[in-house]
This record gives C-alpha cells, sequence and structure tokens, in this order.
C-alpha cells in the first residue's frame, strides 16, 4: 500500500498515540475514499435480484429525480477531472503516485453506476432506495477525516498545497452531501400503483427509507390512536403479496405437490418396485413416513422470509459481542489516567452507533419475522377452510365442528408463536460458542467449570420439558372435548332448560374443566421449577467460574475489567438460555399441532368423479346403476343395489317408512356418500333442498340469490311461488332483514320457504327436494305444490326429485319410487302402484283417508279460496312460531295492526320453534315503522369491542379471583429478589476494587460466600413468586369460569335467541384459553422487566449522580411513548379479537352446510368470503405488529441513550470513578434496551389480555332467570299427583314494557284431562305452553299445579315435573342413554321398555353398543323421524303427569306419527295432556279444545259442543274438512 501511495499507509503516532489524532494521507485517499465504492459494488447483485422481484410500475420522471441524477453526473465528473489532473501532471513530467490514478477511475465508475442505479430504480418503481442512502451516508462519513484533515493542514502550514484537488474535495464533499439530503426525500408512486384504487393503503409501501428503518411510518396511526380510538376504516388494506387469497394458494400448491409424490411413491411401492441399494443404503434401510409433510410445505412456502431472517439474524447476533469488547475497552481506558481524553469519548460514541445499528437490524428481523408468522396463521386457516368443505361424512364424524374450529383457533395460532423463536435453533448455538469463546479470552480454563454446570442443567430442563408436553397433548384433549360439549350445549339449550337438565351437563362441564386445571396445576409447578433453573444458571455459572478462577491461582487477580465484561457475556449467554425452555414446549406444542393438522387434511376427500356429470344415457337426467353407498368404509351400506332410472323433465317422488334411506339417496345423487359399486350420472347443474333448512347469517336476499347476480324479475318470481311476499311485508327490513346465526329470526317454514326459493332462483337442470313440504302448513304445501313443483309449478320442465310423506301430491307425479331399508322395493306410476297389492298399496289404504279429509277443503273451497289466498298465506309466515321476538315496542305496534287485519284462521299453529318477526302494514305508517324498525330490529347486535382504557375494576376483579394475600405476596416477593441480585452485583463490584488497592486478593472465600448467598436467596425468591403466581392463577382461572358457565346456564332463553353461538364459544374457547395460559406468564414478565428497569436506573445513579439529568427527560419520553403505544395497541388488539369471531362462525357456518355449498357449486364464493374474513382479520393484526415495532425502535433508542450517557459521565468522571463502579453501572446499562422494550410491550399486552376478563365477566354478569331450586318452597313429594292446571287472571309480556301477549287469562284443566290448543297465529298458543315452564315469566295472575302456585317453587322443582315433547328433536353427542337419563335416575329395564314402547327397540338392539350407542352431534347419525322418538321415549322415562305436546308431527310420515299418537292415547291415559295442535284431527277425541284468541280464551269446551255452537273453532274444523 506504501508504494502504491508513496506514503506511509499508517502512523500510529499520529492517528492512535496523541491528543489531536488525524489519519495518513495516504490512508485518506485510498481506503477511505473505496470504503463506499465497494459497499456500493458488494450489494449490487443483491439489490438487481430484489428489483427483479419489485416491480410496480415505473415512477415518472420528476424534478427530484433529474436533481439526483444531475448530482451524479456532476460527482462523476469531478472524479473524472480528477484523474485527468492526474494525467495532466504526468504529461507535464511532475508524477503523481498511483492512488491518485486508481482511486478517482474507482470514484468516478461508482458514481456512474449510482447514477445508473437512481434510473433503474425509478423505472422499477422504487421511490425510496434503501442501498443508495446508505451509499451516500458512507461517502459523507468517509469524507468527514479528509475535511477535517486538510484545514489542518492548511492552518498549520498556512498555505494551501495542492488547490485543484482542495477545490475538487469541497465541491464532491457539497454534492455528496447535498446527495444524501436528497436520498432522504421519496419519489411519487408508482404510475400503475395500486394506490389509485385504494381507499386507504399501507404507508409501509411508499415510505421513504429511513422511514422504514425506523418504522416511522406508523407513527401517523399511533397519533390517530391516541386521540380517538381507533375503528375498522381506521386500518390500512394489505399490501397485495400478503392477501389470503395469494398466501393460501402458494401453500396449497406446495401441498398438493407433496401429496402428488405421496401417491406417487405409495404406487410405486405397492406395484413392488425396489428401492435401488443404494438408496437403500442411504435410508439405512428405513421406510419413509407415511404421510406428506405439511411442515415441509411450510417451509417451501416461506423459505425466502426464513432465509432473509436468517442473514439479519446472524449480524445481530455478531454485533451483539461488540459491547462487552467495547466495555472492556473502556474500563482499560478508566484504569490508565495516562491515555487521551478522546478514546473516552470515541468508545462511548461506539458503544452508541453500535447499539443503534443492533436496534435497526433487530427490529427489521422482528418485523419480517412476525409478518411470517401472521401469513403463516394465514395460510393455515385458508388451508383447512378449504380441506373442510371437501372432507367426506367419515372424516366429518372424526371431528366435530368444535374439534375443527379449534385447529383453526389454538393450533394455527400455536404456528403464529412459534415463527419468531424458530431461529434460536441455530443462534442460540452460535450465541453461546461465541459467549464461551470471548469468556475463554477473559478468564481461561476457569470458565469450564460454568460450561460443565451448563451441560448438567441441560438433562434437568429437558425432563422437566418432557413432562410439560405429555400434560400439553391431554390438555388440548380435555380443551377439545369442553369445547364441543359446550357448543352442543348452546345448540340445545331450549331443550335442556324445558327438560331441566342443567345441573347434570354443568356437571359434565365441571368435570372436564377439573381434570384440564389439575394439568394447568401441574404444568405450572414445572414452569416455576424451570423458572428458578433459568434465573438461577446465568449467577450459578458466574459463581463457580469466578470462584474457580479466584482459588485456582493465587496470582489470578479478579479485577473490574475481567468481572463485569464476563458478566456481560454471561448476560448475553443468558438470552440464548432463557430462552431455549420458551421454544422447547413452542416446539412441543407445535409439534402437536402439527400432527392434528396433518391427520385433517390426510383425510378422505370426496370423490369428486363419484357422479358422472357428462355422460349418460340419452334422455334421462339422473341414472343410478347397481349403487351401493355407505356414509362410511366401516359401516354397512345404506343403499344398496339401486337401479333407478329418471327421465330428462319428469317429476319423481321418493317415498317409504322413517330410515328406510330416502335422505340418503339425495346424498349419493349429490355425491356425498361413499359409493362402494355400480354408477351414479346426473346430467347438467342441481340445486338442492335439504330436509332441514341451512340458512347463512346474511340478509334474506343474499341468501335466495346464493351468489348469483340479482335479476329483479326472476327474483320475484322465485319469491312469489315460494310464498314469501307476504313474509317481506312482515320482516323489519323486507328482503334486506339480517337473518341470524341458522336462520334462527325465521319460523321453520319460513326457512324451508327460503331454502326452496334459492333452489327456483338458481335455475338448475335437476332439483333434489328431500322434503321441503313438511315444514310448512298444509294449505302452503300445496300452493308451493302447485305453483313450483307440480306439473303447472315454475319448474315444470326441470327434472324434480321429490322425498315427501305427503300422499295427496302423489298422483300428479310421473313416478314414484317406494323404498325399503335401503332398497328399491317399487318403481312405478301411481295408478300402476295401486293395482299392485305391495306394499305401497297397504301404505295408502292405511294412511290415506286422514290426509283426503283435510285435502276436501281444497276442492270444497271455489271462489273463498283466491279470496282468502293471500291471508293464508301471510299466516303460515306468520304462523310458524313462538312470539320469542315480540321483543321490540314497534314489533309489537306491528303486531296489534296485522292482528287486526287477519279474518281468516288456519287450522295450523305453529311451526318451528324460533321467532319469527310479525309486520303487516299499511303505506303510509309501512314507511315510518320499517324505518324504525330496521334501526332497532337487527335481530344479532354487532359485536361490541370495549372503547378507551380498560378499567382498573377489571385489575381488581382479577386481583380478587386470584386471591388478595396471593396479590399481596407476588408484590412483595419481586422488589425482594431485586434487591438481592442488586446486592449480589455491588458486592462484586466492591470486591473487584479490592484489587485495584492491593494486587493481591484477600479474603477470598468471605467475598465468595457473600456473593453466593445473595445469590441463591435471589433464585429461591424467583421460585417463591413464580410458584404463588401460578397458584393464583390457577385459582382465577377456576372462578371465572365457573362463574362465567354459572350464569350461562341460569340465562334466560331470550338471551340465547339474540346471541349468535360463535360469540358465547368465543369466550369459553379463546377468552378462557388466555386466562388459563396466557395472562399469569405476562404478568411474570412484566413484574421481571419493570423490577430490572429500575435496579438498572437505580445503579447508574447511585454511581454517576450526573446521569440523573438525563433520566428524567428519558423517563418522560418512556411514558409518552407508552401512552401512545398502549391507548393504540390496545385498540387494534380489541379490533383484531372482534374480526377474529366471524372467521369461526362463517367457517363453523360453512361446515354445517358444506353439502348444500357443493351442491349448488359455490365453494369458489366461500372460499373467496374466508379470505375476505381473514384479511379484515390480518389488516388489525398487521398494524399491532408494526405498533411493537415502532415501539421497538422508539424503546431501544431510550436505551441506547442510557448506555451511551452511562459511558459518557463514566469517561468525564474518569478520575473520581473506580474501574468497579463503571463496570457496574454499564454493564446494567447495556441490559436495559431489552427490558425496557419489554416492560412497554407487557405492560400493553397485559392490558389487551386482561380483556378476555372483562369480556369473560360480562357474560358472567347477564340477567339470569329465576333461582332452580327455592329451599323454602319445595312443593310435596310426588307433586303434582292430579295433574290439574289452572291458570288465573294470568297475563305475561315478553320483555318489561312490551304488550301483553296473553292477556287476563282464566282456564282450569281438570287432572287426567286432554285438552287441545288452537288459534290462529299470535293468539299465544305457544306462548302459553312456555308459561307453563316458566320461559316466560308472569307479568299478572298466577298458574297453579294442583293448588301449588309456580312462580313460588323453584324453576327445576317445576320443569322436572312436567314432560314436553318439543318441536325440535334436538339430541347430545353422547351415548343414548345419557340423552335419554342424563341423571341415571331410571334403571336399565326402565330404559328398555320406553324404547319399546317408542318403537326404537329393534333399532338400538341391533346396535352393537346397545344402550351405549353414540349418537353423533346434533344426532345426525338418526334420522329426524328417529330423534323425535328418543324424545318420545324421553317423555315415557319421566311419565310426568302433565304432558306438553308442541305437536312436532311435520318431519314424521303418517304411518309414525299415527303411531305417536296411539302412544300418547294408551301410555298418557291417566296424565293430563295439553297439546299445540297443527292437525285438528289428531285432537278431535280430546276431552275439549281451547281455542285462544289474541292472547285471551275465546271458547273452551268440547269439540262435539264447540262444533255445535258454529264459533271459532267450527270454522276451522269446516276447513279441515272435519265438520
Amino acid at each position: 500500500m506504501d508504494a502504491l501511495c508513496g506514503s506511509k499507509f499508517w502512523d500510529s503516532n499520529l492517528s492512535v498515540h496523541t491528543d489531536n489524532p488525524d489519519l495518513t494521507p495516504c490512508f485518506q485517499n485510498s481506503l477511505l475514499a473505496w470504503a463506499p465504492c465497494i459497499y456500493l459494488w458488494a450489494a449490487l447483485p443483491c439489490h438487481l435480484l430484489r428489483l427483479q422481484h419489485h416491480d410496480r410500475g415505473y415512477i415518472v420522471l420528476s424534478q427530484l429525480s433529474r436533481l439526483k441524477t444531475a448530482l451524479g453526473v456532476l460527482l462523476w465528473c469531478v472524479s473524472w477531472a480528477d484523474l485527468f489532473y492526474s494525467f495532466h501532471g504526468l504529461v507535464h513530467g511532475w508524477a503523481p503516485a498511483p492512488i491518485f490514478f486508481v482511486t478517482p477511475l474507482v470514484v468516478g465508475i461508482t458514481m456512474l453506476l449510482a447514477t445508473l442505479l437512481i434510473q433503474y430504480d425509478r423505472l422499477r418503481g422504487v421511490q425510496s432506495s434503501g442501498v443508495l442512502t446508505i451509499f451516500w451516508f458512507l461517502c459523507v462519513v468517509c469524507a468527514i477525516v479528509p475535511f477535517r484533515s486538510k484545514i489542518l493542514s492548511a492552518m498549520a502550514k498556512g498555505k494551501i498545497s495542492d488547490p485543484f484537488r482542495f477545490t475538487t474535495f469541497y465541491i464532491y464533499f457539497a454534492l455528496v452531501l447535498f446527495a444524501l439530503i436528497l436520498s432522504c426525500f421519496r419519489e411519487k408512486p408508482p404510475f400503475f400503483s395500486p394506490k389509485n384504487v385504494n381507499p386507504n393503503p399501507c404507508p409501509e409501501l411508499s415510505a421513504g427509507f429511513l422511514s422504514r428503518l425506523s418504522f416511522w411510518w406508523f407513527t401517523k396511526m399511533a397519533i390517530l390512536g391516541y386521540r380517538s380510538p381507533l375503528e375498522e376504516q381506521d386500518l390500512w388494506s394489505l399490501k397485495e403479496e400478503d392477501c389470503s387469497q395469494k398466501v393460501v394458494h402458494r401453500l396449497l400448491e406446495a401441498w398438493k405437490k407433496l401429496q402428488k409424490q405421496d401417491v406417487g411413491r405409495k404406487a410405486a411401492a405397492a406395484s413392488g418396485k425396489r428401492v435401488s441399494g443404494e438408496d437403500e443404503v442411504l435410508l439405512g434401510g428405513q421406510p419413509r413416513p407415511q404421510q406428506p409433510s405439511f411442515l415441509w410445505a411450510l417451509l417451501s412456502t416461506f423459505y425466502s422470509s426464513i432465509l432473509i431472517s436468517i442473514c439479519l439474524k446472524v449480524i445481530q447476533d455478531l454485533l451483539s459481542f461488540v459491547n462487552p469488547q467495547l466495555l472492556s475497552i473502556l474500563m482499560r481506558f478508566i484504569s490508565n489516567p495516562t491515555a487521551p481524553t478522546w478514546w473516552g469519548f470515541l468508545v462511548a460514541g461506539l458503544i452508541f452507533v453500535c447499539s443503534m445499528m443492533q436496534t435497526v437490524i433487530l427490529q427489521q428481523y422482528f418485523h419480517l419475522i412476525f409478518v411470517m408468522a401472521v401469513k403463516l396463521r394465514m395460510a393455515i386457516i385458508g388451508v383447512i377452510y378449504r380441506k373442510a368443505l371437501v372432507i367426506t361424512n367419515s372424516a366429518k364424524r372424526e371431528s366435530s365442528v368444535g374439534e375443527i374450529v379449534n385447529l383453526m383457533s389454538v393450533d394455527a395460532q400455536r404456528f403464529m408463536d412459534l415463527a419468531p423463536f424458530l431461529h434460536l435453533l441455530w443462534s442460540a448455538p452460535l450465541q453461546i460458542i461465541l459467549a464461551i469463546y470471548f469468556l475463554w479470552q477473559n478468564l481461561g480454563p476457569a470458565i469450564l467449570a460454568g460450561v460443565a454446570l451448563m451441560v448438567l442443567l441441560i438433562p434437568l430442563n429437558g425432563a422437566v420439558a418432557m413432562k410439560m408436553r405429555a400434560f400439553q397433548v391431554d390438555q388440548m384433549k380435555f380443551k377439545d372435548s369442553r369445547i364441543k360439549l359446550m357448543s352442543e350445549i348452546l345448540a340445545g339449550i331450549k331443550v335442556l332448560k324445558l327438560y331441566a337438565w342443567e345441573p347434570s351437563f354443568s356437571e359434565k362441564v365441571e368435570g372436564i374443566r377439573e381434570d384440564e386445571l389439575q394439568l394447568l396445576r401441574k404444568s405450572a409447578y414445572l414452569q416455576a421449577i424451570s423458572t428458578f433453573t433459568w434465573v438461577c444458571t446465568p449467577f450459578l455459572v458466574t459463581l463457580t467460574t469466578l470462584g474457580v478462577y479466584v482459588s485456582m491461582d493465587q496470582n489470578n487477580v479478579l479485577d473490574a475489567e475481567k468481572a463485569f465484561v464476563s458478566m456481560s457475556l454471561f448476560n448475553i449467554l443468558k438470552i440464548p438460555l432463557n430462552m431455549l425452555p420458551q421454544l422447547i414446549s413452542n416446539l412441543i406444542q407445535t409439534s402437536v399441532s402439527l400432527k392434528r393438522i396433518q391427520h385433517f387434511l390426510s383425510q378422505d376427500e370426496l370423490d369428486p368423479q363419484c357422479v358422472e356429470r357428462k355422460t349418460i344415457t340419452p334422455g334421462h337426467a339422473v341414472t343410478i346403476h347397481n349403487g351401493t353407498f355407505t356414509w362410511a368404509q366401516d359401516l354397512p351400506p345404506t343403499l344398496h343395489s339401486l337401479d333407478i332410472q329418471v327421465p330428462k323433465g319428469s317429476l319423481v317422488a321418493v317415498v317409504g317408512p322413517v330410515g328406510c334411506g330416502k335422505s340418503s339417496l339425495m346424498s349419493a345423487l349429490l355425491g356425498e356418500m361413499e359409493k362402494l359399486e355400480g354408477t351414479v350420472c346426473v346430467k347438467g347443474s342441481v340445486a338442492y333442498v335439504p330436509q332441514q333448512a341451512w340458512i347463512q347469517n346474511c340478509t334474506l336476499q343474499e341468501n335466495v340469490l346464493f351468489g348469483r347476480a340479482l335479476d329483479p324479475r326472476q327474483y320475484q318470481r322465485a319469491l312469489e311461488a315460494c310464498a314469501l311476499l307476504a313474509d317481506l311485508e312482515m320482516l323489519p327490513g323486507g328482503d334486506q332483514t339480517e337473518i341470524g346465526e341458522k336462520g334462527i329470526n325465521l319460523s321453520g317454514g319460513q326457512r324451508q320457504r327460503v331454502s326452496l326459493a334459492r333452489a327456483v332462483y338458481s335455475e338448475a337442470d335437476v332439483f333434489l327436494l328431500d322434503d321441503p313440504l313438511s315444514a310448512v302448513d298444509s294449505h302452503v304445501a300445496k300452493h308451493i305444490f302447485d305453483r313450483v313443483i307440480g306439473p303447472e309449478g315454475v319448474l315444470a320442465g326441470k327434472t324434480r326429485v321429490l322425498v315427501t310423506h305427503s300422499i295427496s301430491f302423489l298422483p300428479q307425479m310421473d313416478f314414484i319410487i317406494v323404498l325399503a331399508d335401503g332398497q328399491v322395493s317399487e318403481v312405478g306410476s301411481y295408478p300402476a302402484l295401486l293395482q299392485h297389492s305391495d306394499s305401497f298399496a297397504n301404505f295408502l289404504c292405511n294412511y290415506g283417508h286422514d290426509e283426503d279429509k283435510e285435502s276436501l277443503k281444497e276442492d270444497n273451497r271455489t271462489a273463498l279460496e283466491d279470496a282468502e289466498d293471500e291471508v293464508l298465506l301471510t299466516e303460515d309466515t306468520l304462523s310458524n312460531h313462538t312470539d320469542l321476538m315480540d321483543n321490540e315496542p314497534v314489533m309489537y305496534e306491528v303486531q296489534k295492526q296485522f292482528r287486526r287485519q287477519l279474518s281468516v284462521m288456519s287450522s295450523e299453529g305453529e311451526g318451528q320453534d324460533r321467532p319469527v318477526f310479525r309486520r303487516h302494514l299499511g303505506s303510509a305508517e309501512k314507511v315510518v315503522q320499517a324505518a324504525e324498525a330496521k334501526a332497532r330490529g337487527a335481530l344479532i347486535q354487532k359485536e361490541k369491542a370495549e372503547m378507551g382504557t380498560v378499567k382498573l375494576s377489571v385489575f381488581w376483579d382479577y386481583a380478587k379471583a386470584m386471591g388478595l394475600y396471593t396479590t399481596v405476596a407476588i408484590c412483595v416477593l419481586y422488589p425482594s429478589q431485586t434487591a438481592a441480585a442488586i446486592g449480589a452485583n455491588v458486592w462484586l463490584s466492591a470486591w473487584t476494587n479490592d484489587a485495584m488497592a492491593d494486587s493481591r486478593q484477600n479474603n477470598t472465600s468471605m467475598r465468595l460466600g457473600v456473593y453466593a448467598a445473595l445469590g441463591i436467596l435471589q433464585g429461591l425468591l424467583v421460585m417463591l413468586a413464580a410458584i404463588t403466581l401460578t397458584v393464583g392463577s390457577v385459582h382465577a382461572a377456576r372462578l371465572l369460569h365457573q362463574a362465567l358457565l354459572h350464569n350461562k346456564m341460569h340465562s334466560p332463553q331470550s338471551f340465547f335467541d339474540t346471541t349468535p353461538s360463535g360469540r358465547i364459544l368465543n369466550r369459553f374457547s379463546k377468552d378462557v384459553y388466555v386466562i388459563d395460559e396466557v395472562l399469569a406468564p405476562t404478568i411474570l414478565m412484566l413484574m421481571n422487566s419493570f423490577y430490572s428497569s429500575l435496579a438498572t436506573l437505580v445503579v447508574i445513579v447511585a454511581s454517576t449522580p450526573l446521569f440523573t439529568v438525563v433520566a428524567l427527560p428519558l423517563v418522560v419520553f418512556c411514558v409518552l411513548m407508552q401512552r401512545f403505544y398502549v391507548a393504540t395497541s390496545r385498540q387494534l388488539k380489541r379490533l383484531e379479537s372482534v374480526s377474529r369471531s366471524p372467521i369461526y362462525s362463517h367457517f363453523s357456518e360453512t361446515v354445517t352446510g358444506s353439502s348444500v355449498i357443493r351442491a349448488y357449486g359455490r365453494s369458489q364464493d366461500f372460499k373467496a368470503i374466508n379470505d375476505a374474513k381473514v384479511d379484515t382479520n390480518q389488516r388489525s393484526c398487521y398494524a399491532y405488529l408494526a405498533s411493537n415495532r415502532w415501539l421497538g425502535v422508539q424503546m431501544e433508542f431510550v436505551g441506547n441513550c442510557v448506555v451511551f450517557f452511562a459511558a459518557l459521565f463514566a469517561v468525564i468522571g474518569r478520575n473520581s470513578l473506580s474501574p468497579g463502579l463503571v463496570g457496574l453501572s454499564v454493564s446494567y446499562a447495556l441490559q436495559i434496551t431489552l427490558t425496557l422494550n419489554w416492560m412497554v410491550r407487557m405492560m400493553s399486552d397485559l392490558e389487551s389480555n386482561i380483556v378476555a376478563v372483562e369480556r369473560v365477566k360480562e357474560y358472567s354478569k347477564t340477567e339470569t332467570e329465576a333461582p332452580w331450586v327455592v329451599e323454602g318452597s319445595r312443593p310435596p313429594a310426588g307433586w303434582p299427583l292430579q295433574g290439574e292446571v289452572e291458570f288465573r287472571n294470568y297475563s305475561a309480556r315478553y320483555r318489561p314494557g312490551l304488550e301483553l301477549v296473553l292477556r287476563q287469562l282464566s282456564v282450569r284443566v281438570r287432572g287426567g284431562e286432554k285438552v287441545g290448543i288452537v288459534g290462529r297465529t299470535g293468539a299465544g298458543k305457544s306462548s302459553m305452553t312456555l308459561c307453563l315452564f316458566r320461559i316466560l315469566e308472569a307479568a299478572e295472575g298466577e298458574i297453579r299445579i294442583d293448588g301449588v302456585n309456580v312462580a313460588d317453587i323453584g324453576l327445576h322443582d317445576l320443569r322436572s315435573q312436567l314432560t314436553i315433547i318439543p318441536q325440535d328433536p334436538i339430541l347430545f353427542s353422547a351415548s343414548l342413554r345419557m340423552n335419554l337419563d342424563p341423571f341415571g335416575r331410571y334403571s336399565e329395564e326402565d330404559i328398555w321398555r320406553a324404547l319399546e314402547l317408542s318403537h326404537l327397540h329393534t333399532f338400538v338392539s341391533s346396535q352393537p353398543a346397545g344402550l351405549d350407542f353414540q349418537c353423533s352431534e346434533g344426532g345426525e347419525n338418526l334420522s329426524v323421524g328417529q330423534r323425535q322418538l328418543v324424545c318420545l321415549a324421553r317423555a315415557l322415562l319421566r311419565k310426568s303427569r302433565i304432558l306438553v305436546l308442541d305437536e312436532a308431527t311435520a318431519a314424521i310420515d303418517l304411518e309414525t306419527d299415527n303411531f305417536i299418537q296411539a302412544i300418547i292415547r294408551t301410555e298418557f291415559e291417566s296424565c293430563t295432556v295439553l297439546t299445540i295442535a297443527h292437525r285438528l284431527n289428531t285432537i278431535m277425541d280430546y276431552t275439549r279444545v281451547l281455542v285462544l284468541d289474541k292472547g285471551t280464551v275465546a271458547e273452551f269446551d268440547s269439540p262435539a259442543n264447540l262444533i255445535a255452537a258454529r264459533g271459532i273453532f267450527y270454522g276451522m274444523a269446516r276447513d279441515a274438512g272435519l265438520a
């Protein structure tokens, strides 16, 4: 190098050992000038590679761009001017040194490159280039030394030695400085940028380089969030590459590729191909794993983020070891009074620069890795959703909706939690090796003692981690089963209330919860042990190392440099060691989740080729040839040897008794069943109407359109044909009314007609109708048949396959398929089948006349029919329901108005047990009322995210739940352990100062002993604190869950009707999970970091009091940032929480309706809806992550200032300070960056997570119904003996402030009487039964049963003595025995007898498990008819004196219906029976009939007398053809 310059390259006398340092001209002209150039050329390949993938349209040439380019060209000119000047010298004979040719050439070419890059960046749409900003920055920094040197030299010599180069250098300096300033400004957005389309794009995209480095682009949102709580519209939209659709697509492709390879491998193995010898050796003869690895799919999807984050992490890890070395230099400087002062300032500056670099790189790394984690969760949710749309029914049976939702919520979250720790797998060993290397340099072989101790502790921690893993797996199982049970309880809550079964189910939940908490407590104790070892490890290692070092050799003196540099290295060592256990436990949890997800994704899928869509026998629309079908491979076939041909455009009926396979046939045609043999062909598109209508939680119009574009004429026609127009007039918002979850605010009939309208609107070729007429009243059924399904209906000419129990429509069929035991017993037209004396003919002879009588009314009405038709339809819409939704005053007004207009009675009462809005108005009123109702009548209130600060009362609630003594103990233990830690370090500092006074050390054993005692004391206090905290948190978790469950079991029915089950379930799953597993660790870390930060400040102020001046502004800045951050991040967390529920609600809705979604071919649209919901959630997630990084940069900046000032004041006060004190204060300061950031994060995490307590509390304090048992007034044993029911002046309303639904009702039913209750819709029939069970409470008057006022006794004493057969047959996924007798009160014989009477004996005894036969969720594995029979068996078991029949014979064929009626007549002969009649023929032989009208008694007498009296009942009977 000397030869190149012609002078000396390095001169330590000039540069180091002087009070006025400078660098040699050679050094300045060579290395200093080349450094920026070397950087730019090195960064070029990576930059170009990145630009290849960064194409966001070009940026129009702006003034800024022109200016930057001009500067680049000028700099190039300046460099080349230098070069030509050197050539000029050469020509004129004074030969300059070679360096004067090389440097201008290198700099010139580099400037040209920079100029080209400015333009290339612009063309690729880069608004601010980081590479160039850093380049200009380096140019300026490297030019500062020559800048000073040249002036100093000119001043020393009194003249400028080389005027030309002197001038060009200062021009160069001015230009690079200007270029640096310009590079801080960003260009306009690219020409074709999405900004124009996007209302609220993410500012990160257009942020400048410095803004990106410091996350300054987030500041706008932080200020916005501080001023007022953020709302959804304030969130930025996602970047294109972060959207669900893109991310999920990438993961799916990777997964499918692996699955294909796996199928190929299996095929190769099956065909007996041998693995070649070489492979065999490589694989060690091991068989390859059976399933494709989902982990591999994830890695191959996110590899780019993983690689970049690895690079950042390596740099950050290496940088973290620079500060201890600088500390070592600082201590030497303090010990050496002769050292020039500028050394100290340089070291303090370097410490600051190094810390800032670490901050910037670490925050970029975190941002990258956390965004990847969020995308990971997004991808997993998307893949699970897509899988759930195609799994077979047997796979669905294996995992319930609750379990699949858990895969999405908990398991996907686990991956997200693990991602940030993943790199520790290699980074921790790297940091440990480096730390040990530097420690060896410092203390020599003594370090081996410490390392040995660490190695010894690894197996202990391994054992603890293994044990925790086992607990984790079990805990997941309990959690799954608890959520599954809860979701069923919520689905069947009404049945539980009517049967008074809540205690039994509460007990089941509590039982599972107890097991869950037991495990939680055990794993918490293990956690405390591991906390103890991890806190003590660094200390014990320091202790043994220093102990061994001092005692190894008399000459080993422990001075400040050795002690504190070793300590700061041990502190670095502590981080990977502290993180490892968390990594291990996260790995364990995630591996469990990975297996669960992989298992679910590897489930069998429905075969899309199962139903042939293209080729079919000419003239036919549906054919099955020799088809045998089963619901699951391990079950016997449900349908066998089917041969069916349906001609194109024909109308076919499928009939047969309950459980013969009619619905299964529909599923087989849809490809929902597994085909064992044969072929199925269906030509053209399909529309499917399932037996139980599936309604989405969206507007009624969206339910009918089901994703198709709106064609007003066709839409109107569909509504008209399905008799929905009258309903629309009554719904608060017409067809824009929001329909609740599972169609909760529509009656059964309305739900079924909406489902039918969806099919009609779809204009498909083939219509599969699974008994759609059962849920509607008979005249409506006739209307629908005539207008929609029949030969004259809108579907005439289409192929229609109709499953039905209505015999009256059979003559109009083209032909009829009769099923029996899963086989086709007969096929033919109606007349042809009648001529056979086969099963069909008997079927008709037995049950025909009942319906014929009813259908007479249709034929007898001529002119009357047209006049009344509309009103009758209007009625059915109203009919089907209990008045549970008459809750808004507006609604009630509307109802009165409407009832005045109804002049004709329906023979049908009420259908499904769900509320319906009643509405029918004059035109002027309608506008006003509809507007009011739309404002108030939205059924489901949007879930509210609490605004503003979390109230202190919430923290107080949690403290009380933990126990006040526990809370106090925790508050005392944490400061004590911090005090012990400070004590130990101060003691160490004093010990090292001994060495200064006297170069030997005395009484080392005493010094060592006290140090050890203080350290061990700290460890014990830590353990005590951790155990106290865990005990408290488990106690709190128990109490909070208990209160929540208790309150929900006691909530009135109206609460469940207006609150989506997903929302309640979210409290039991997500919020309880937070209370169980998140809150305690958060509090633990908050305490630790708070006291560490406090300790640091105390120590620094104590050693350098001057620090107080800086401490105050820094603390103020910290508090300010914390307020800004907490306000924003808390609201973001809440928004994230609220936007999460819809993902799960929509998901469980999809799983329930997957067969309908597939039938209509809407899978793609549903995937898009799911993606949109996930993206909404992602937007708040992304902003939340950015807020953490923004805070990280601010807080670490404060931390770095603390380090800088601690070092700076140490340099300034070097004469009065001992090295021991400097070491103590700086080594403490070096830890503060981490603890400060962590403290603010934990504070806000605590505020965000304590929201779970707030949400659980909110649902633990909702209004409850009356007590279950009133101890002072329990009814006498054996009550009711007679079964006499008396209503005295009874009035009831749905809610305070609403009008009465029953008015002054006085009715007395004698014991043993059979009373039918009839009346038009809204007359109060269902309300009356609800009042009897006290689902509704009295406004005035009373109900007496056998003389006991029911309001005086507990709800359970009342409900357990009444029996009801409800409309919806609801079963729970438990054994049949549990479904019949949850309290285990009846003997085996009693149960079998009840089953025999209810005709289930044959079915149950044919099951291998008998009474322990497992019913699936909602009783899905029984037909609707069988479920109804199970409900009958329940009633037979109870055999109470009073039976209420909410007559639900809609879904049952006539045979079962008549059979149930017969059983009731014989078995309940001595009981009082109250029947809400849907079919008048069933109550004609009752003792008396009660006719209700507007909530009052209109008529009450025997059927014969009422007919003779020619009143309301006579009119109804005449309409039904019974009078």
